[in-house]
């Protein structure tokens, strides 16, 4: 019921053109914006390509690079603003510029033994603006800026071994069932603190340690401030005296 998968399905590659971009930005915004969902599962069809990223051939038809690629900016998640639910990104296949960056968009990562990540926009005199943002924050800087200055191959276990996924699947029948599972634990989460986790991680990347936690004890994030004022946020404490399961609204 409040869990929402969201299939990219473009054959060959799933490669995102501005178009398919917009779309995909409705969708998250839909998500972003409707109480009955929790929990979002982002995966793509086939098992070679997770998603290419952007569509060339698209661009060569007249997409443009700095186009109008909708609400969310590039797939959707990039530039969401607000989006204060959970997010897991099913991850099959290989995942290429863009489409690595729509998967450093989710909270989790979790993929099959056959991914691998690339950043080769290098290679074509490019940017990969999005990761060159988000994926020193996430990985050893030294390793990252080696993904993005050479454009080379990471495969599975070693984007595993510096936390960049959080699990390896044998297939895609096991990462699904793992995804479903995941999602299912947080659907059953506190949705008000999982709003809350995710505002104050954002926000406290441009922040100092000792502002952040002012910002939290004075409730000047509004999730912290709804959180603090709701049922919710007595229900845990409720449901642990009356030693039962807490209810969460």
């Amino acid at each position: 019921g409040g869990i929402l998968e969201v299939t990219l399905d473009r054959p060959k590659a799933n490669a995102i053109d501005l178009v398919t971009s917009r779309l995909m930005g409705e969708t998250f915004r839909d998500f972003r914006d409707d109480p009955e969902l929790r929990v979002a599962i982002v995966r793509t069809a086939g098992d070679r390509f997770f998603s290419a990223g952007w569509d060339l051939k698209a661009a060569a038809g007249g997409d443009e690079v700095d186009g109008d690629y909708g609400v969310g900016g590039f797939a959707g998640l990039q530039e969401l603003r607000d989006l204060n639910k959970p997010v897991i990104a099913a991850v099959n296949g290989m995942a290429v510029g863009g489409g690595f960056e729509l998967a450093l968009s989710a909270d989790m990562i979790l993929a099959t033994e056959n991914v691998t990540f690339a950043l080769p926009e290098i290679r074509a005199g490019t940017l990969a603006d999005a990761a060159t943002v988000k994926l020193p924050k996430r990985i050893p800087y030294h390793v990252a800026m080696d993904l993005l200055l050479t454009g080379r191959w990471m495969d599975v276990q070693e984007a595993h071994k510096w936390g960049l996924v959080n699990e390896v699947l044998a297939d895609e029948e096991a990462l699904m069932a793992r995804a479903w599972d995941l999602a299912r634990l947080l659907e059953s989460g506190p949705p008000l603190v999982f709003a809350s986790i995710k505002e104050v991680a954002r926000a406290a990347e441009a922040m100092t340690f000792q502002d952040a936690m002012n910002k939290i004890t004075k409730r000047q994030f509004a999730s912290v401030d709804v959180l603090y004022g709701s049922e919710d946020g007595m229900e845990g404490f409720k449901a642990f005296a009356e030693k039962r399961d807490p209810v969460w609204k």
